[in-house]
């Protein structure tokens, strides 16, 4: 893969009004921190507040030259006018927005094209960096593949992205669409962190063999790790995290603590150590967590920390 990217990246779904509404001016004060603070490397998708992050990404980002960041965006889910649509908000999907419209499923070639037409549109950019095939295991994991697929390879070969790859939660779904496709990335979302490491098993010699890079994505696991001492209410997977993950998260903690470094640092810093992974993407909407975030990615961390966790056995050795 010609990309280079960079350790930190920016995870946009937040500015979707994920969980909560989010204003203008503090989506764009949590953007200013992230540039500021040097990131350059920006990830949304049309799933994320149906279209709402793509187009608060894309008005930031066509101020900056576009020789100086990287965009990646994903396909596989159209956004269309919903029929029933009386003035609900798009919650059960996790987003505070207005639910009208719907997402459809589509990785035919047709629909990829259409879905990047339309993402270039919100943007208001002519070109985007990346394209991940989002979530197919969530629909169909078959057609997603044999279909999306080839028309990523496709765009790609015809020189409208620089890389393509796939955007899941499920290592075993990575897995195959490493192994069934040519994927430059795979974006992995919680399956590879200082928590736990079930990409291990068959994703990273998938990647390995074939060449393909990963980009490891909630690596807090949800929030779980995101502060130095894991919270009774902490969550874990999108939901209330069980007791017994909690104490293992917090078993981490003293840990990290003991040798002077916080766990959220630690959290961020653990799939980078390994060549495989090109990059580390982290969202909020809160300026002052962005600039933390920043800061822990540059936090030096003790390689006698690394060690102590793996004789623990939380990391691998």
């Amino acid at each position: 893969m010609s990309l280079q990217l960079p350790r930190l990246g920016y995870g946009a779904a937040p500015l979707g009004n994920l969980y909560h509404q989010v204003s203008d001016e503090r989506a764009r004060a949590s953007l200013d921190a992230a540039w500021d603070g040097g990131i350059r490397y920006f990830d949304t998708a049309p799933h994320y507040g149906l279209g709402l992050s793509e187009r608060r990404i894309g008005a930031f980002l066509r101020e900056k030259p576009r020789d100086e960041f990287v965009i990646s965006t994903k396909v596989g889910r159209l956004l269309e006018p919903n029929p029933a649509f009386a003035g609900g908000r798009d919650l059960a999907d996790q987003y505070d927005v207005p639910d009208d419209l719907v997402r459809r499923f589509d990785p035919s070639e047709a629909g990829i094209r259409r879905s990047v037409e339309e993402s270039l549109e919100r943007l208001g950019l002519d070109r985007v960096d990346i394209l991940y095939l989002h979530d197919p295991d969530v629909y169909d994991l078959d057609r997603g593949l044999r279909e999306g697929l080839p028309a990523l390879a496709k765009l790609r070969e015809e020189g409208l992205v620089a890389a393509v790859g796939v955007g899941v939660n499920d290592a075993a779904a990575a897995a195959r669409a490493v192994r069934e496709g040519d994927l430059d990335l795979v974006m992995i979302a919680g399956r590879y962190t200082l928590l736990e490491q079930p990409a291990l098993d068959e994703l990273f010699p998938a990647c390995e063999d074939r060449g393909t890079h990963i980009v490891a994505a909630a690596v807090f696991n949800s929030g779980l790790l995101a502060r130095p001492v894991p919270p009774d209410d902490a969550t874990y997977n999108y939901e209330a995290a069980p007791a017994s993950v909690i104490e293992k998260a917090r078993e981490l903690a003293r840990v990290c603590t003991a040798h002077g470094v916080e766990l959220p640092a630690a959290a961020l810093q653990f799939a980078l150590r390994d060549p495989l992974v090109a990059s580390v993407v982290v969202g909020s909407a809160n300026p002052d967590s962005v600039r933390q975030n920043i800061e822990r990615m540059n936090a030096p961390i003790p390689d006698e920390l690394w060690a102590a966790l793996a004789a623990d056995g939380f990391i691998p050795a």
